[in-house]
Formats: C-alpha cells, sequence, structure tokens
C-alpha cells in the first residue's frame, strides 16, 4: 500500500512538471503561463479535479515509444468559477509543443462528453502547435473526433475558446466552431497556413502577427472576439465572462444581486440626440446608461464598429444588446457588421437571453464592394437571426430607423415583443432629401420648392407617430425612462413561449 502511495505521488508529481523545468522556463521567457497556472487563474481556488492526468501516447513510430509524458500535452477536467460548474481543457506547449495526439485528442473529447451529460460549458485553453506529425491520420482522426463534438454542443452549452499561443492547420477549425474566441496580444495566432507556406504558394512576404494575430483577428476578419494585454487579462476577463452565460440551453440565465434600482431616471439621455440628424452621438452611452451599474461586456468592440453587440443586466439577470453605432459609419448596417451581429442574436436565442437592440440605422451601406462581396445575403443573416429568435426582444429606436433596415432591426414585423421610439424617432423608407427627390424629381431644378417638399416630408415622417398610428410602435417613450420601460417588458415576457414550426434545422443563408 505504501509502495503505491509512494508511487502515486511521483508519478502526480511528474505529470505536474509536463515537459519539464526547461520547457517551462522557455514558456515563462515568452511571456506565457503553463497549462496548470492557467487553470489556476481561470478556476476558482481549490476546485479543480483533473482526470487522464496519467494518460500517455501510443505512438511507437519514429522513436516515440521512447518519449513519453503523463497527460500528454494536454490537462483536463472540471472545476468551478465564482461556485459554477464547468469543464476545461489546458494545452500544454512544453509536451511536445501541445500538439495533438489520438490520446491527446480523446482525453478533450471525454470533457466535452461529459460536459453535455450534465448541461455545463466548456472552456479550452488552445497552445498547440498543431496535429502531432509522427502519429499521421490518427491525429487528423483526433481533430475530426473533437470537431464532431463542438458541433453536437453548440446550441446545447455554452463554448469558449482561449487561445493562448500557436494554433494553426486544422488546429483552428475547433476554436471557429465555438461561441467566443479570446486572443492575447503579440502572444497568440490562429492561421489554417503559415507565412513560409503562404510565401511559396502566394510569394506575399507576411509575419506571423500580420497573418494570423490577436489584432488581426479581432479587427479585420472578425474571427476572434476581444484581444487582451496578456495570458492574466484574458483569463481575468473569462471568469467575468463566464459570469453572463446560463449552464446550458435549458437553465435560466443566471441572476446576480444589484442595488441598480430598476426605475432609475437618466436624465441626460433626453438631451442626447443632437439637434443636427447628421451629427452623431455615441450609443455605448445609451446602453451603459440603461443597464445595472453600467457594466457591458461588449463583443468584438474593434470589429465592425458601426454595430455594437455585447452582455449585460436588466435587475441582475443577463440580457443580450444589439445596437447601431452613428459615431461609425452613420450607423449604416453593412457585411461585416451584419454578420457580426447575425451571430450573436443567435447565440442569444440558442441560450434563452432576452434580446434587447437600440435602433440608429440610415440604412445599407451603398456601394460596389458591398453588392459584389454579398451585402444581399449577409444583410438577410441578420433579418434571418431576429426573424427566427423566439427569446424576449424589445426595440427602442433612438433615432433613424430608415428602409429595409428599419425591418432587420428587430422590427414589430418580425415578432418584436415590445417595440418603444423616443420622440426623435424618424421611421421612414429613406431620409427626407432623398425621398422628396425622388417623388418629386420634376422640381429638382427649383432649391425652393425642393427645400419646401423637403420640410414637408419631415413633418410628415420625421417622428414617430405615422408608425405609431399603424401600431408598428407600441409607445413613444421618454429617454430618461428607457431603463424603466425595458425592466418592465422584460418582466412581462419572462414567461413568454413561442415556438417556430417544426423542422430538422433552417437553412439560414450561410
Amino acid at each position: 500500500m505504501s509502495s503505491n502511495i509512494a508511487e502515486l505521488e511521483k508519478r502526480r508529481a511528474a505529470a505536474r512538471l509536463g515537459g519539464g523545468k526547461k520547457r517551462i522556463d522557455a514558456q515563462h521567457a515568452k511571456g506565457r503561463l503553463t497549462a496548470r497556472e492557467r487553470l489556476d487563474i481561470l478556476l476558482d481556488e481549490g476546485s479543480f479535479e483533473e482526470l487522464d492526468m496519467y494518460v500517455e501516447h501510443n505512438c511507437v513510430d519514429f522513436g516515440m515509444q521512447d518519449t513519453k509524458f503523463m497527460g500528454d500535452g494536454v490537462v483536463t477536467g472540471s472545476g468551478t468559477i465564482n461556485g459554477r460548474l464547468v469543464f476545461v481543457f489546458s494545452q500544454d506547449f512544453t509536451v511536445f509543443g501541445g500538439s495533438l495526439s489520438e490520446r491527446h485528442a480523446q482525453k478533450i473529447c471525454k470533457v466535452m462528453d461529459n460536459a453535455m451529460k450534465v448541461g455545463a460549458p466548456v472552456i479550452g485553453l488552445n497552445d498547440s502547435g498543431g496535429a502531432r506529425i509522427q502519429e499521421g491520420v490518427a491525429s487528423l482522426g483526433g481533430y475530426a473526433e473533437v470537431f464532431q463534438r463542438n458541433v453536437l454542443a453548440s446550441g446545447v452549452v455554452p463554448q469558449i475558446s482561449l487561445i493562448m499561443g500557436p494554433c494553426a492547420g486544422g488546429a483552428v477549425y475547433s476554436p471557429a466552431m465555438t461561441d467566443f474566441i479570446f486572443m492575447v496580444k503579440d502572444s497568440s495566432y490562429m492561421f489554417v497556413t503559415g507565412p513560409d507556406v503562404v510565401k511559396t504558394v502566394t510569394n506575399e512576404v507576411v509575419t506571423q502577427e500580420e497573418l494570423g494575430g490577436a489584432i488581426t483577428h479581432t479587427t479585420k476578419s472578425g474571427v476572434a472576439d476581444v484581444a487582451f494585454e496578456n495570458d492574466i487579462e484574458a483569463l481575468l476577463a473569462a471568469r467575468d465572462f463566464f459570469d453572463f452565460l446560463p449552464e446550458n440551453n435549458r437553465m435560466p440565465v443566471p441572476e446576480r444581486p444589484t442595488a441598480d434600482a430598476w426605475d432609475r431616471q437618466e436624465d441626460s439621455l433626453d438631451t442626447l440626440i443632437p439637434a443636427n440628424a447628421n451629427q452623431p452621438y455615441d450609443m455605448h452611452e445609451v446602453i451603459r446608461k440603461t443597464l445595472d451599474e453600467g457594466d457591458f461586456f461588449e463583443i468584438q468592440p474593434a470589429h465592425a464598429g458601426n454595430i455594437i453587440v455585447g452582455f449585460g443586466r436588466i435587475e441582475g439577470r443577463t440580457i443580450g444588446v444589439v445596437a447601431n453605432q452613428p459615431t461609425v459609419l452613420a450607423g449604416c448596417l453593412d457585411i461585416a457588421a451584419s454578420k457580426k451581429a447575425g451571430r450573436f442574436v443567435r447565440f442569444c436565442d440558442a441560450f434563452d437571453i432576452p434580446i434587447i437592440t437600440f435602433v440608429d440605422v440610415p440604412g445599407f451601406l451603398p456601394g460596389v464592394s458591398q453588392e459584389h462581396n454579398g451585402i444581399i445575403k449577409n444583410g438577410a443573416k441578420l433579418l434571418f437571426a431576429y426573424a427566427e429568435a423566439t427569446v424576449p426582444k424589445i426595440t427602442v429606436i433612438t433615432r433613424k430607423a430608415y428602409g429595409g433596415a428599419y425591418d432587420v432591426m428587430a422590427s414589430k414585423h418580425l415578432r418584436g415583443d415590445l417595440n418603444y421610439a423616443w420622440p426623435t424617432a424618424e421611421i421612414a423608407v429613406m431620409g427626407a432629401k432623398g425621398a422628396v427627390e425622388i417623388i418629386f424629381r420634376s422640381d429638382i431644378g427649383d432649391p425652393e420648392k425642393i427645400a419646401e417638399r423637403t420640410r414637408e416630408y419631415e413633418d410628415r415622417f420625421a417622428n414617430p407617430f405615422v408608425a405609431a398610428s399603424k401600431g408598428f410602435i407600441d409607445e413613444v417613450i421618454m429617454p430618461h425612462s428607457t431603463r424603466r420601460r425595458i425592466a418592465l417588458g422584460l418582466r412581462k415576457l419572462r414567461n413568454k413561449t413561442l415556438e417556430n414550426p417544426w423542422k430538422k434545422h433552417d437553412n439560414i443563408p450561410l
């Protein structure tokens, strides 16, 4: 018995050491934490319970049978974040560069299977050189096994990926199928083919950071959601973010006590909208002054800035926010914004998170590039997402709601539950100037007549009352009462039931 206990302690110590002191020091020299250090920060102290600590690879080619490490390059198990269960895997770059073997993949799959059984989120900490080449197709099969579980878990339990080092080749597709991706600046990168292959095939010279670094993916591609300065900042942010998410698609959203009064009045919102309709204002101000304690976790803040998405709370309960941003492209919807918001709306709907939409949209962004790159189908993604969503949907039109973009932004016609407008709202097919030049094109040579017609059009349509008279707007509310109205609305909609027709799945315009 005592010899077995001694052997147990010896094996545990070896497993905790990963690839050894020298490789741990090399990891630290790059400004990165080890797999276990990351889990210590991510999870509540003392909550981590490890699985498969003693697993070793089964490869016998290229002399691999002589080099084995317990754990085989990934630390797996479960723990808690602020007392709530989460399943985790953390790839260990000190062991074979974190490369994925057949057994490594089996460990990840076991964690994901367990998470699905009990209905708990999965967080993956990715730091891997890719497939373990010595294992050939076995490692590729391992990736496919993980991919299959990502797909089956999608919409059932939340999945979060933290890219904390390299993530290349086939490895990128697992994070891509998870719900949210966080990256670390100057430390993590994602790409299907690396700079050397790119140079060989296309003669393009590019660095790892330029090709697939955190800044690239959070600004240009939109592949990742948020970029953080270092491992610690990313892990602490993941803890905060986790608190917004339900455990699974059958559980209610988490609730946090708040001292922020549900009927708090924000008088400053009454004067937020500029007198000049072409002058922008920051929609973040509306969002933060409406949410509990101004706490808003924005998703993809550096990508498609013309639309804002993220999580907040009203009366302590999680809500999703989608809002046009007048300071970027005047708040127009374009391809990037439609994809960003469409995916977010679908996540909220999958996990029964109510959606609050703030609207100030002059339309879809015109241009040859937009049309040639598919604004029609991409814009339809957002429309489709809102139309199929059965969660509570509350919409507040603050200023412009023009054309098809009015329809798309959670209008009453797409089963909006409560659709409010501020007195400054303008709901019309298009702006007054454009409309007048079409309707009264015979008067274009007469500036006075055009000016008069424009004033007439503005008086008729540059307000919320026509839409309200048709029942498309439920109420015209004072801006200062926005939080109170939303809080009351969410209370009323808490037991909302709405089902779409039976189908195997829909066919969203991808």
